[in-house]
């Protein structure tokens, strides 16, 4: 205050009068405290208190999940990185694109694409060490490129006599692909050269699994069997039974003790590991079809439906009875009504017609309990939210939330009960 007194007066008109020689001695006094200001001020830059008053543009926000990725075309298939943000999908027009991905807003990049295909990409996958990326395609070729820069490695030309519909990596050597026509091909990739060339479906072979001992082999079939077939011994040892509707889909599930089937009619068929005959279970769900089935964990599956629609299954806790499985768990809408896919890292990831790549968190799932979901349903038909954010439209499990109207609870309720009646005659 003394410095800016002293200012004022310097600039008055009034002229200098007796007081002046007692000026300086009181603007001395504010000394120890005018004088820090003295040294910083030629030094400060003038920024400063704009930036400590907040003056800084923020940084990117930082979102829960990825933004959503825009296709040129229609994903077909969708693989992740087994230990990077980093995804490649296959489009209806034979292109492959690699892409990375982060929470941070803005930061998803387009890491290189392909076009060696000349038809439609139907399956891509990724090698357990990340660093080959393995494609069929509707134009009856097989492809191993480059994961980090997409360079064509090796193209097996005519690798079937239909356009190859599945991939399966059983490891790091050994692939397996099922086409159009039903027949299913084992490959030795350091060769080059088809070890097992089966044909015991009568129509498309739509998925393939593998144990945990990569010994046996399932197929999915629009014929509506499943196949079995020993690698090991290379053979085939049965079809199933046959299901109505084509099957669409197969997984391994509870430390695979249990093997699921999608269907095209909206019906989950169930079998008992060395029980592929016939089902053990089987539960229809109101979509039209189930069109691809990802376990999130061991006792819960992912399933996309025509409907545009991914639901969640999850079996009942081990002391109940085996065999039962919850009738409806969960359901989102993710996607207009379309053929979706889905891949699975540490986020569900989905595509369909809408040409999006879209990502969810489930990071809480596994947190879930068939008790918890009971006691809510009973209590005011909510079931709690399996993720930590829960607010918006965004959240895949935001909209959670049973059926409040009582019509409709009971007519779950029936359902259900007739589901645990179907499961205690098919475990009998």
């Amino acid at each position: 205050m003394a410095a800016s007194t002293a200012h004022v007066e310097a600039g008055s008109s009034d002229p200098p009068d007796l007081d002046q020689t007692d000026a300086p001695e009181s603007s001395r006094d504010p000394d120890p405290s005018e004088s820090p200001q003295a040294e910083q001020s030629p030094d400060r830059d003038p920024d400063e208190d704009e930036d400590s008053d907040g003056g800084e543009p923020p940084g990117p926000r930082v979102r829960e999940t990825p933004e959503d990725i825009r296709l040129e075309a229609i994903a077909n298939t969708v693989a992740l990185h087994p230990s990077r943000d980093v995804l490649v999908c296959g489009d209806v027009d034979g292109d492959l694109y690699a892409y990375s991905y982060s929470c941070t807003e803005g930061e998803n990049r387009e890491l290189w694409s392909s076009g060696h295909h000349l038809k439609s990409c139907r399956q891509v996958r990724f090698s357990a060490d990340g660093l080959k990326v393995y494609s069929v395609s509707r134009d009856k070729a097989v492809h191993l490129l480059d994961a980090e820069r997409g360079q064509l490695v090796t193209r097996i030309r005519g690798a079937h006599g239909a356009p190859i519909n599945s991939l399966l990596l059983v490891d790091e050597n050994i692939l397996a692909t099922g086409d159009d026509g039903g027949t299913l091909k084992v490959w030795d990739m350091r060769k080059g050269t088809a070890i097992m060339d089966l044909k015991h479906h009568e129509d498309y072979i739509s998925d393939i699994a593998v144990d945990q001992a990569k010994r046996i082999l399932l197929t999915a079939s629009g014929d509506g069997t499943m196949g079995v077939f020993n690698i090991k011994r290379r053979r085939f040892e049965l079809l199933s039974e046959y299901q109505s509707g084509d099957l669409t889909s197969v997984a391994l599930m509870k430390r695979g003790k249990k093997v699921v089937c999608g269907s095209s009619e909206g019906t989950i068929y169930i079998f008992n590991w060395n029980g592929f005959g016939a089902t053990s279970d089987r539960f229809a769900i109101k979509a039209e079809s189930v069109e691809c089935i990802v376990p999130a964990t061991d006792n819960i599956m992912c399933t996309a439906s025509m409907d545009g629609y991914i639901r969640l299954r999850q079996s009942r806790q081990p002391s109940s009875k085996p065999g039962h499985w919850l009738h409806r768990a969960a359901r989102r809408r993710t996607h207009r009504r379309a053929r979706q896919v889905l891949g699975l890292s540490r986020f569900l990831v989905s595509s369909a017609h809408d040409q999006l790549i879209k990502f969810w968190d489930i990071s809480s799932l596994p947190k879930m309990t068939v008790n918890e979901y009971r006691k809510r349903k009973k209590k005011d038909g909510r079931m709690k939210s399996l993720t930590k954010k829960a607010h918006g439209d965004n959240d895949f499990f935001a909209g959670l939330v049973e059926e409040t109207e009582k019509k409709e609870e009971e007519e779950e309720e029936e359902e259900e009960e007739e589901d645990d009646s179907d499961s205690d005659s098919g475990s009998d």
